[in-house]
């Protein structure tokens, strides 16, 4: 692989330098052209003034909002309502912890795109070979592409509703997806992507017309709970299934990217860092609102308990509610399918770019990047197409799609914290002690989740016990691991890398090398051995779920 290496002048003294950068494209250099503003590549001015840093901030907005609220898609419309319609609200604090979850997780990327100028796919090939890099983007495709499933499976069900011919529907939902990608102009596919956006808040008045108790909503939120009559193993998998949804593999690998190609550089991390705070407070305002309307409306009623789909929500909420809140649930739906199939798309047709060094932009167009939109189009069609197909094991597909985001969340998890711990490719923006600290937690409580969700999918009938003995023994392991970690370093003399913060304008201007000048990946003894344990969980994982699939698609022929 060949990487077109280009130079771009990232200081504001006169005179200054070319410092050459990783930038596999040269459309990902240049002026950002936003959805609400523009900045130009030799704009270095302070800002000041806080209309100056208001109007930087609406110029690079878009990357957090995008990611986010297409997170809160036709599978996250499906895992909320049956949340709130079988609990209430007592799996509200869920989403209270994973706020920060999702915000540290997606500010390394932020970071790893502002800095390297290189998408996530190709970082794992340069940095950790081959296996990895091929097993992440071929994992990441095929999950993309059964996500897609789902996504046209909520357009079917927000059509059918609405009363609109289905088969029409899907089509022209196809269309408008890849003609809104297609057109050449990065600024105008953002505009899109925000006008959906803010299509999103279309559950807020569903919420205001159902009046839920807001006290209860409030303590629920902030306390966590079990369900008093839920059964121990299915609440814990639809707990595994709210992390799932909210924290999504693809999500890294399109952020990345999608950075990369707004030309967002790292003296606009702090504004991007905003940006994707506000996209957090949109998902968590949707599953809060979704959870919320759900419980108020059913609690009490024979449907409490019974979850269908989410056309059995809007069903209901017009039973209950009134004609429009239910109209508004479905365009709702509509609108968050339709945006989680742009992203889900766009983030597969990044990592092929990135890794077989095609030209890949929305700044270009189509006769310029061919292959790039080919991948996008190509997924949109074999989604829409299967969903259209009779006979076509809809619910399978579904269950996969959970089973395998299982299965990648915790490599992929792993892969940004070794990434984002790399001084060769960060330099002075690598992790603090306390975000390591912090990410390492999480992803132990990833991994053990990853377990209970992929037996669980393999192995129906296990029971409450199973999982209480994953979660214990996986603290347990978590602990001892953290400890001989420790001793290994101490007696190894080894010391954390102290991150020396330069002044301000070096921090802000400086970038990765090109690929090819990257010295190679230094791994530790200790990381070598859990990446050998990674890959055999993985391949028996995987080999596991494989099987299960065709041992249901034969059952089910």
């Amino acid at each position: 692989m060949t990487a077109e290496l280009n130079t771009t002048t990232l200081r504001n003294d006169v005179g200054a330098r070319a410092v050459p950068t990783a930038v596999l494209d040269k459309a990902h250099l240049g002026d950002i052209h936003g959805a609400l503003g523009s900045i130009a590549e030799d704009d270095f001015a302070p800002r000041t003034t806080l209309r100056a840093r208001l109007k930087t901030l609406v110029a690079i907005l878009g990357p957090g909002l995008i990611v986010m609220v297409g997170d809160n898609d036709a599978g996250a419309f499906s895992t909320y309502t049956q949340a709130g319609q079988n609990y209430g609200t007592s799996l509200l604090w869920t989403l209270m912890l994973l706020i920060p979850v999702l915000y540290v997780d997606q500010e390394m990327v932020v970071r790893l795109g502002a800095v390297t100028g290189v998408g996530h796919a190709r970082l794992i090939f340069e940095r950790f070979g081959k296996f990895w890099g091929a097993f992440s983007v071929i994992d990441l495709l095929v999950l993309n592409a059964l996500t897609l499933v789902t996504e046209f499976i909520g357009i079917s069900l927000a059509l059918s509703y609405l009363g609109l011919p289905q088969f029409w529907g899907v089509l022209a939902s196809a269309g408008i997806v890849m003609i809104a990608v297609s057109t050449g102009n990065f600024r105008r596919f953002e505009r899109f992507a925000i006008f959906l956006v803010f299509g999103s808040l279309l559950l807020v008045p569903v919420i205001l017309m159902v009046h839920p108790p807001v006290g209860q909503m409030a303590g629920d939120f902030l306390v966590p709970k079990m369900p008093a009559d839920g059964k121990l193993s299915e609440v814990v998998l639809l707990i595994i299934a709210i992390v799932g949804t909210t924290v999504a593999p693809w999500q890294l690998f399109f952020q990345q990217s999608y950075i990369v190609d707004k030309r967002i550089t790292p003296r606009f991390i702090r504004y991007e860092r905003w940006d994707l705070c506000i996209g957090i407070g949109l998902v968590i305002l949707g599953a809060v609102a979704m959870m919320g309307f759900c419980a108020a409306m059913f609690e009490g009623r024979p449907e409490f308990g019974n979850y269908t789909d989410a056309l059995g929500t809007a069903a209901g909420l017009e039973k209950y509610a009134g004609k429009l809140p239910a109209v508004l649930f479905a365009l709702a739906l509509l609108d968050a399918s339709i945006i989680g199939a742009s992203a889900v798309s766009l983030a597969t047709a990044y990592a092929i770019g990135d890794v077989f060094s095609l030209k890949h932009s929305l700044h270009r167009k189509l006769h310029d990047a061919k292959g790039f939109y080919a991948v996008y189009a190509g997924l949109i069609l074999l989604a829409a197409v299967l969903v259209l197909t009779p006979g076509t094991p809809l619910g399978l597909l579904t269950n996969a799609v959970q089973t395998l985001a299982g299965v990648l969340l915790p490599s992929a998890t792993v892969f940004l914290l070794l990434l984002s711990n790399d001084k060769d490719v960060l330099g002075p923006w690598v992790n603090s002690r306390t975000m390591n600290l912090f990410t390492g937690a999480v992803v132990a409580a990833l991994v053990m989740l990853s377990v209970i969700l992929t037996a669980s999918v393999l192995f129906p009938d296990l029971d409450e016990k199973w999982i209480i003995g994953v979660l214990a023994g996986g603290a347990v392991l978590a602990i001892v691991t953290t400890i001989l970690v420790k001793f290994s370093e101490v007696r190894a003399g080894q010391r954390q890398y102290n991150v020396l913060r330069p002044v301000a304008h070096k921090l802000d201007t400086w970038r990765m090398p090109p690929l090819d000048q990257l010295p190679p990946a230094r791994l530790g003894r200790l990381s070598r051995i859990w990446m050998i344990v990674l890959r055999g969980y993985l391949i028996i994982a995987a080999g596991l779920v494989l099987f299960r699939i065709l041992q249901l698609a034969t059952v089910g022929a």
